[in-house]
This record gives C-alpha cells, sequence and structure tokens, in this order.
C-alpha cells in the first residue's frame, strides 16, 4: 500500500522498488492517485497521505515504469474565486514525462454543467477518466551528450514542422513519415547538411490538444502551439518508445555537426478560458497557474489570444518552466528554444519587465548554462510589443526585418534607409546594454504567414479551408503577385517572382544578424496563399518535395548564398560595425559617392561595402531594387587587388564587371569580393 513520501521533487519518480509520487496544490483538500491497466481501466485510488509546503506526496512500493496514472483533486468549487476542484475529473500530472491514450471532447471534460451560467456555473460530477491522457510512470534517463556548441555568428537556423517536413518526402517509408524517425533518416540529414544549415528549429513536440471548434470542423492543430503537457512528447510524433525516439533523433542531428531547437510554448495551454476543460492545471491550482484579472479571481488574464495565460509570477509555475527546460536539455539533449509569445514569460501584474525572475532564473539557472534563447518579442497584452527589448542573453525574431525586406523589393516607397538598418543587424532595434548582432533572428518567411512562394504569388490571404470566413491570419503581408492571383502560366511574371524570392533570400544571407529560412523555401514551397496553416494538417501544410525537381537550380542557388555566408567572415562578424571601427563599413549611392543620412529615399539603389585592412578582405553588396539596370561606382580594391564576382540573383541577366565599375540588371542583389 501507498506510504508517506516526501516533497520533491514533483512528478512520479521510480526508485528500482517503487514509486515516488508528487503534487503541487495549495488549495487541496485531498488528493486521489489513480492506477489503471493498459487499457485505461481504473484499477484502484489511494489518497496521498504525505502533504508538506503545499505538495501532496506518497511512496508505491512495487509500482514501476508503465504503470498508467492520473490524479483526482479534491476541495473548494468556487469558479467566481478562481477555485476549481473537481474529483470527478482526472487530472494529467504536470510533471508526467509520457502520456497514453488521446484526449476526447465530451461533456465529462468540463468541471462545470455545459448550459450552466457563465459567472454561476454549476458542478459537474460527470467521469472524465475515459476521455482524459493517462500518465505513465517513466524510468531514469541519462543526460544526452551535448552536441557541438555552435557560435552564433556561424549559425543559420532553418525552421520546420516535424510532421510537415517528412510527411510527403518520396525516399522516407511510411512508418517514417510525420514522425521523429523521419528526421533522424539519413537522407534528410544529408539533405540537411548539403544544404548548408547549421541549426534545425522544429514547431512544438510537447503534447498538445486539438481545439473543439477545430475537431468540429474535422481538422486539427497542425503547428502544436496548444500545449497539454510541457514534458511529454505528443503521441503523433513517434511510436511506443516517444523518448527514445526522441533521443535517437536528436543524436543523429547531432552526429552530423548540427544542433537542435525546439519552440516551446509557456504563455497559455490547451485548457483555454473559463469555459475551456479541465485536464490538468485548472483542476489542480488554477490560482497558482493561470494569471486572473486583478480583484476578479474568476475571470482569467488573456495577453495570449488563446482564452489564459500562465502565471510567471507564481513560484511553482518558474519551476515547472525551468525544470521542464532543464529536461528537454539535459535528457533529450535539446540545444536551445524558442519561446512562442515570451513576453508573457515576463510579465508581473501587467507590463513586461525584462529583471522579472523567471527572465532571471532562465539566464542563471545553471542546468540551462549555455542553451541559446530565443523569443517571439510580443503578445497581445498592454505594451505587448517589446521587440529590442529582451535581456541580453536573447536573440528576438525581428518582424521589422521581414517587413522591411519584403517591402523594398515590392519595390515601396522610402524604404531603402529601412533595407539598410536591416543588412546592419538592425543595430537600431539592439545595440545597446551589451547586445550584438545575434541579437536579431532575421528571416523573411516562418511557419506563421506565407511562405517565401507565397509572398510573390498572392496579394491577398487564401485562409478559406481554415473554416473562419478568410478572416483569420494576418492581413499584412507586404506581398505582391506581380499580375496574378496566384500560380500562372506567363514567364515573365514567373521570372520576376523567382527572381524576387532570391533576392529576399540573398537579402537574408548577408545580413548582419542570425538568419533562419523557413523549411521548404529553399524550392519554392507554397500553401496555396494560405497565411495561417496552423489547422492544415494535410498536403496545404505538408513540404511538397516535387518542388526540388522543378527547380533545382534555385535549391542550389541558395546552398551557394549560405556557402557564401559561411566563407566570408565580413557577413557575420559577432559585433556592431560603426563608421569608424575596424572592420569598416560605408554606404555608397550608385555612382560610388558616400550615401549622407538625408539622402537614404531618394534612390532604389546603393552598396554596401565591409573591409578589414588587417585581413585586406573587403565585400562589396550592390543592392539595385529599381525596375532598370544600373551601372554602380566602385571603390579602388584593397592591397591592389581586383574585385572579382562572387554571387548575383540576376541570372540568366548578366552581371558586368569592369575594374571600377559593374553593370547590374534590374531588381538585383550582387556581391563582390577581393
Amino acid at each position: 500500500m501507498i506510504e508517506q513520501g516526501r516533497p520533491a521533487p514533483l512528478g512520479a519518480e521510480w526508485d528500482g522498488e517503487g514509486t515516488h509520487f508528487a503534487l503541487f496544490s495549495s488549495c487541496a483538500e485531498a488528493v486521489e492517485l489513480c492506477l489503471f491497466d493498459q487499457r485505461g481501466r481504473e484499477t484502484g485510488r489511494h489518497p496521498l497521505p504525505g502533504h508538506e509546503l503545499g505538495v501532496w506526496n506518497g511512496y508505491f512500493p512495487g509500482i514501476g515504469p508503465g504503470q498508467r496514472y492520473g490524479y483526482r483533486v479534491h476541495g473548494p468549487y468556487d469558479p467566481a474565486r478562481g477555485l476549481r476542484c473537481n474529483p470527478s475529473k482526472l487530472l494529467i500530472d504536470p510533471y508526467a514525462r509520457r502520456l497514453s491514450g488521446s484526449f476526447t471532447w465530451g461533456p465529462a471534460v468540463y468541471d462545470f454543467l455545459p448550459g450552466s451560467p457563465t459567472r454561476r456555473p454549476r458542478m459537474s460530477h460527470l467521469d472524465s477518466a475515459s476521455c482524459v491522457p493517462k500518465c505513465v510512470v517513466t524510468g531514469p534517463v541519462e543526460p544526452l551528450p551535448r552536441g557541438s556548441a555552435i557560435p552564433w555568428s556561424e549559425k543559420i537556423i532553418y525552421e520546420a514542422n516535424a510532421r510537415g517536413f517528412t510527411m510527403r518526402h518520396p525516399d522516407l517509408p511510411a512508418s517514417e513519415r510525420g514522425r521523429l524517425r523521419g528526421l533522424s533518416n539519413g537522407q534528410i540529414i544529408e539533405y540537411l547538411k548539403a544544404l548548408g544549415i547549421t541549426s534545425v528549429e522544429l514547431q512544438p513536440l510537447q503534447a498538445s490538444i486539438d481545439e473543439s471548434f477545430l475537431v468540429a470542423k474535422g481538422l486539427r492543430n497542425f503547428w502544436g502551439y496548444n500545449t497539454l503537457n510541457f514534458f511529454s512528447i505528443d503521441d503523433c510524433f513517434t511510436g511506443d518508445d516517444p523518448i527514445g525516439e526522441m533521443r535517437e533523433m536528436v543524436s543523429a542531428i547531432h552526429d552530423a555537426g548540427l544542433e537542435v531547437i525546439l519552440d516551446v510554448v509557456y504563455n497559455h495551454t490547451g485548457e483555454g478560458g473559463g469555459r475551456g476543460p479541465s485536464v490538468s492545471f485548472r483542476g489542480i491550482d488554477n490560482l497558482a497557474y493561470y494569471r486572473t484579472e486583478p480583484g476578479a479571481p474568476g475571470e482569467y488574464a488573456n495577453v495570449t489570444g488563446c482564452g489564459n495565460s500562465l502565471n510567471a509570477d507564481h513560484p511553482v509555475f518558474q519551476d515547472l518552466v525551468i525544470d521542464s527546460l532543464a529536461y528537454w536539455h539535459r535528457q533529450l539533449g535539446v540545444d536551445g528554444f524558442r519561446f512562442d509569445l515570451a513576453v508573457t514569460l515576463g510579465r508581473g501584474s501587467s507590463d513586461f519587465n525584462q529583471k522579472h525572475p523567471l527572465m532571471r532564473r532562465l539566464a542563471e539557472d545553471p542546468r540551462l548554462e549555455g542553451i541559446g534563447l530565443i523569443a517571439e518579442p510580443w503578445d497581445i497584452g498592454p505594451d505587448g510589443y517589446q521587440l529590442g527589448n529582451f535581456p541580453v542573453q536573447w536573440s528576438e525574431w525581428n518582424d521589422r526585418y521581414r517587413d522591411g525586406v519584403r517591402s523594398f523589393w515590392r519595390g515601396d516607397s522610402a524604404r531603402t534607409g529601412e533595407l539598410a538598418e536591416r543588412l546592419h543587424g538592425s543595430a537600431d532595434l539592439f545595440d545597446r546594454n551589451g547586445r550584438d548582432p545575434r541579437a536579431s533572428i532575421n528571416f523573411v518567411a516562418a511557419h506563421d504567414g506565407f511562405t517565401l512562394a507565397d509572398v510573390v504569388a498572392y496579394s491577398h490571404r487564401h485562409n478559406e479551408a481554415n473554416g473562419e470566413g478568410n478572416r483569420d491570419g494576418h492581413d499584412h503581408n507586404c506581398s505582391s503577385n506581380y499580375g496574378v492571383e496566384g500560380p500562372t502560366d506567363d514567364p515573365a511574371i514567373n521570372h520576376i517572382r523567382r527572381r524576387q524570392r532570391l533576392n529576399m533570400l540573398a537579402t537574408l544571407l548577408v545580413s548582419q544578424g542570425t538568419p533562419m529560412l523557413l523549411a521548404g523555401d529553399e524550392f519554392g514551397n507554397s500553401q496555396g496563399g494560405n497565411n495561417n496553416a496552423y489547422c492544415q494538417d494535410n498536403e496545404t501544410g505538408w513540404l511538397d518535395w516535387a518542388g526540388l525537381a522543378r527547380d533545382p537550380e534555385f535549391t542550389e542557388q541558395v546552398r551557394a548564398l549560405i556557402r557564401l555566408r559561411r566563407d566570408t567572415p565580413l557577413l557575420r562578424h559577432p559585433e556592431f560595425i560603426h563608421d569608424g571601427m575596424e572592420p569598416m563599413i560605408e554606404w555608397m549611392h550608385v555612382d560610388g559617392t558616400p550615401m549622407e543620412s538625408g539622402e537614404w529615399e531618394h534612390s532604389a539603389g546603393f552598396s554596401l561595402l565591409l573591409s578589414d585592412s588587417k585581413t585586406g578582405q573587403a565585400v562589396n553588396v550592390l543592392v539595385n531594387g529599381g525596375r532598370s539596370s544600373r551601372w554602380f561606382g566602385l571603390p579602388e580594391p584593397p592591397h591592389g587587388s581586383d574585385w572579382q564576382l562572387a554571387l548575383h540573383t540576376a541570372e540568366p541577366d548578366p552581371v558586368v564587371l569592369e575594374r571600377r565599375s559593374c553593370g547590374v540588371p534590374e531588381l538585383t542583389l550582387a556581391v563582390l569580393r577581393c
């Protein structure tokens, strides 16, 4: 029978003879441990006998790995006061390392009776056990050896959805498509190495649930930003051994000299707002885990747009975040994390504070030493746009880079100065408080929005398949269809679309900062104009690998751009370069004369000269965003050498290089080196 346990660690820990269970709940009056067989049938309920420091605990001899379990929390039920204890609801352990079974929508998953008043809902006594995944006791997992430490100045990030990346790959067996094992496949690994990227950034792998409105439409949350549990791996990615398959995948990527970055969602959970299901956190300790409105504990603060916001002020939630990250880093081998709606993690009672305790702990906890921290630097709360305001240890997704590059090449007026700022690593946003160019994660397309092929094929979003009347997704895309909305057989339109895709990728890879490519942009993957394909777990959201065969030269040009960046240190300097320092930076008119501060917006062409007198290296980036060819004046090459054309985006049109001038066709970026 169950015995007294101890208050730490939280979760289920097997010691070789039995399992220790511990659950934090400051509001509970009693907690029952429920055991289940492998078919999901409940075999017993056992009150946890220990209770200290808000932690209910017990030790169960003879219980070991593979045992299914869950909790029932007894206590006050008064939603108006933020108290949601309901022992009819089986609850998932927040520290469970593995889940078994699926979540099923139905009346039993709610702690209230559907149809009862919103402000005074009546308690539901329907048992939810048949609708909720069961936690699984796991054995100890040894730390996974760390991968190669890749300096930030050398990183090239490749954002991918683990399922969508492999589902249509023609050379993978069906058993590996959509699974982590697909990412471990040697052909996938060799493709990534040949492309030249250094870091694979995967969209969320943590267990999540599909929103009820999607299920009603026959859709599912393909992206996974609706987390159910922060330790376990979603079963859609694995077979019978999720932990082992995750470790195998990470090890395969590490063995190739690459690193793994994981997108994580610690800003909200899949339990949603006050009328959502009670599956875990809500029924365990609603006020500890969720932020509520000041003076109204029954009302959820919703700075995420997802119905709830996790409570970054509470030490127990802070512990959960740190413990979860440490597990994914140490036991599962993840090298870095991208935090969805990261501003929420730094909110106190309302506003964002970069010195918030959770932000400090993320930077200082020794278990997280050396990991990469990447912020999506916004949420929808008050003062929620915080680009450039994260602590020095962080890098940030730079949406101003995306919009500036797209707008310039589209031909928008007065965007030349903006492009220059973005080429410069967005020093205007990040060059303060000891930060350097790594702080700017530069991208021209990401999972959220148009693919790059759709940026040049659609002027408007086409999200009808999402079932929301085409109202969802961004309406500010800085895109152009160049004359026809969607696919066309017009060779002139297809020519300019191709060149513009290459121009944007070339800009990305010659910019200071940390570049990020969206998987499939290197071969023209399209989502048919859907710029919010979060619920398209189908051929819309899956990469169409046939694009590799349609234009293999484009993929090779992207590889050449990545090689150029790798082989040209001046394009990825670890510190901001300013006038009067070494290396030198100079901005030039098309005629080769220096650009003055008030002259930027009068030209669609300019050049960026970077040089290092110590090494004799120099690189000259010529940018012609106009609709006519231009002759660029060139400075005298250093040490009497000659300029050489390293790369350009005008093929098949020629770039004509002479000693002191260079003829650049319309809508072209060219790179000269010496």
